[in-house]
């Protein structure tokens, strides 16, 4: 990753073959050999556990929101946490593994593509995600400015943000693609960031502009954001369903800056490290190896927090965690005692709601204009309907319009499922 970082390591372990031709050199994809066997062990053991927990949990996020989004339109917020879970979990799955592997050798053996590719991937995700915290706190602001106030919110527009968001923050570390390729040096072979002559001015601003425009300025304009949020939600309201509205606010922003905030605790270090390295003077101290590579790990484990923190914080995604347990374990039993039923049998089961056509019938027939209606029910046989069908219609009328673009949807879930029952 840094600059003379390989001078670093050869100095450390052999004085004597020592030599000027690689101070010169960066290393990439997570390439940073080393003399210790204990760090060759502990890091990847350190990233295997990150990806082991941030993986489950992010699956767990994943499964609430896809869940929510069967019964009702997704909303921005709903979305833009959806895109976080999206990118965590792919730097868990594809990057980690990389990282440890490359930590856990001396010789880089991954192939020219990984080494090319490594640092743009996680560069890009990282961006990713610090460009979704923004608009993430823009939309929590506006939702906290008048949370009784439904913005409706077409699905094209959501695309089209979550697909800007992942084309600038994909363009963003593209030098690294370009530059990034296999070496060799020393008779071993490296994954480093070859830098012609020509384009070493380039890279010197690419590493000072890099930092700011990824992490500074979006930690900035969350900041705003979240701080004008949480001024709104200060605000009491009169009625008892406004208060009920700000209270929700509240919790969502303080969820939501809990996240960025950590988030950007856990990613400082990284770039402590990337600034050091870039603006390393000659005969100044090099930044330890230890140091550099507890600050990827640091920077993994955001996306292990930030699942925890949504389970953790957030009673939302608590009931919907319950709501997505229900729906795995009462399915196959619900599918079986349908198939169980006699076709005579005219009861309909005491967890389930009848459909509105069922319901206006029953309606109807216990009027006084109909005086065969008892007879009816004894010689009309009811055919018992589906309680997939049961609840498509049951949510259809029970669940208002309004509802449509809540940005924590999940919320209700308990409330419809102990109306059906």
């Amino acid at each position: 990753m840094g600059k003379a970082m390989l001078a670093a390591v050869f100095a450390d372990s052999d004085p004597s073959i020592m030599n000027v031709s690689f101070a010169h050199l960066h290393f990439a994809g997570g390439y940073l050999p080393s003399d210790s066997k204990s760090w060759r062990t502990i890091i990847p053991a350190l990233l295997v556990a990150v990806c082991l927990v941030g993986f489950l949990g992010n699956l767990c996020v994943i499964s609430i929101l896809l869940h929510g989004v069967r019964k009702r339109k997704p909303s921005m917020i709903h979305s833009l946490i959806l895109n976080l879970s999206l990118a965590d979990i792919s730097l868990l799955g594809l990057s980690a593994p990389v990282r440890a592997t490359a930590y856990s050798k001396d010789v880089w053996d991954l192939g020219w593509f990984i080494c090319k590719s490594s640092d743009w991937f996680i560069h890009t995700c990282m961006a990713a995600k610090s460009l979704t915290i923004v608009v993430v706190a823009k939309v929590c602001f506006m939702y906290a400015s008048d949370p009784a106030k439904q913005v409706s919110i077409h699905n094209c527009t959501i695309w089209s943000v979550l697909v800007a968001i992942w084309l600038v923050a994909s363009l963003l570390p593209l030098p690294e693609w370009f530059f990034s390729t296999t070496r060799h040096h020393g008779g071993v072979e490296m994954c480093l960031l070859d830098v012609p002559a020509v384009a070493e001015e380039f890279m010197s601003m690419f590493g000072k502009l890099y930092p700011l425009l990824v992490f500074c300025l979006p930690l900035l304009l969350a900041s705003f954001y979240f701080q004008r949020a949480y001024g709104q939600c200060k605000k009491r309201g009169t009625k008892t369903q406004n208060l009920r509205n700000q209270m929700r606010s509240k919790q969502l922003t303080v969820m939501l800056l809990s996240s960025a905030v950590t988030s950007a605790l856990l990613w400082l270090p990284e770039w402590v490290a990337w600034l050091w390295v870039w603006h390393l003077k000659a005969g100044g101290p090099l930044p330890p190896q230890g140091f550099i590579a507890l600050s990827q790990v640091l920077m993994f484990s955001i996306s292990t927090a930030n699942p925890l923190i949504f389970l953790v914080m957030s009673e939302e995604f608590k009931a919907g965690l319950k709501g997505v347990w229900k729906w795995i374990t009462r399915k196959p039993a619900a599918a079986s005692e349908v198939q169980g039923v006699p076709d005579g049998n005219t009861e309909v089961l005491p967890d389930k709601v009848p459909s509105p056509e069922s319901q206006t019938s029953i309606q109807e027939t216990d009027r006084p204009d109909f005086p065969n209606s008892s007879k009816e029910k004894t010689d009309k046989t009811v055919i018992p309907i589906l309680p997939d069908v049961e609840q498509f219609w049951h949510e259809r009328d029970a669940v208002p319009s309004a509802q449509d673009n809540d940005p924590i949807p999940w919320e209700h879930e308990d409330q419809e499922t102990k109306g059906c029952n």
